[in-house]
């Protein structure tokens, strides 16, 4: 009787053992080829590698702790207070790391929508400057005067965001002022001229010379020629130079900012009538 009780308890357990065994070993592999897909398919959409190398593992855990807890099913464990437990732990951990999962979540946006990419000008968070690296955590800057920013990612995707060097083309927008008896259309045939002379200035589209407003101390122009977005800088800061000298040269007067002091001599009469 206890042998038959024996063999009975030996082959129910061995037959749960067996099945744990299996669901483990097929589990396991069914995660490692579906890890293992989802990788291929972030690949065909150019997904960053760290991205990808992060969720494979997670997808990967995530379907095994499935599969132990299946398997911990077949040996007749109570997986319900162990769930709950794992249910608990995900909770504190969460709450503990959501600056972190704020983060993270935020760099799976920016990888995968791609506002931004490594080398463009950006300008995030109120800093401007050339992206180094777009981390999981993080984007990191260099600024043009070779500063190093790093920003967090939940920052990042929480403002603004604009790419300086997005667009091939750019247009400049100046503005110039000219006194009010100066001659408008003579400035205004200097400023034509001056632009199209610039050989980095495309010729489409084509550049804007206008009267913008007529301000309290000044007729200003607007001046918006467009350019190779590479080319940004240089037109602009060489035709600033050039139509100030042009200006000078032409007698046109570029109405400043002044203060004019008048002073009285007070003879001494008067002070003691103030006094």
């Amino acid at each position: 009787m206890e042998d038959w009780m024996f063999s009975e308890i030996f082959i129910t357990w061995g037959l749960k053992l067996v099945a744990a065994a299996l669901v483990l070993l097929i589990g396991n592999w069914l995660a490692k080829k579906l890890a293992s897909f989802f990788v291929v398919v972030m690949d065909r959409h150019d997904v960053d590698i760290t991205l990808t190398k992060f969720l494979r593992n997670i997808v990967y855990y995530a379907m095994l702790t499935a599969v132990v807890i299946a398997a911990a099913g077949q040996l007749g464990i109570n997986t319900t207070s162990f769930l709950t437990v794992v249910g608990a732990a995900g909770l504190a951990i969460g709450l503990a790391l959501k600056d972190s999962l704020a983060n993270f979540s935020a760099g799976v946006m920016l990888i995968f929508f791609r506002p931004f990419k490594v080398g463009d000008v950006v300008t995030v968070a109120g800093e401007t400057g050339a992206v180094e690296e777009i981390t999981i955590f993080n984007t990191v800057m260099n600024t043009a005067d070779n500063q190093r920013k790093i920003i967090p990612n939940s920052i990042v995707s929480s403002g603004t965001i604009t790419n300086i060097t997005a667009n091939s083309t750019r247009r400049i927008d100046m503005v110039f002022g000219i006194g009010y008896d100066d001659d408008i259309k003579g400035a205004e045939q200097i400023l034509l001229e001056l632009v199209q002379k610039e050989p980095k200035v495309l010729s489409d589209p084509p550049v804007t010379v206008a009267v913008a407003e007529l301000a309290d101390s000044s007729v200003n122009f607007v001046v918006r020629p467009w350019v190779n977005t590479e080319d940004y800088w240089d037109v602009k800061f060489s035709l600033t130079e050039k139509i100030k000298l042009a200006f000078d040269e032409a007698g046109i007067s570029i109405p400043y900012p002044q203060q004019d002091v008048h002073m009285y001599q007070v003879s001494n009469d008067e002070k003691q009538d103030a006094a």
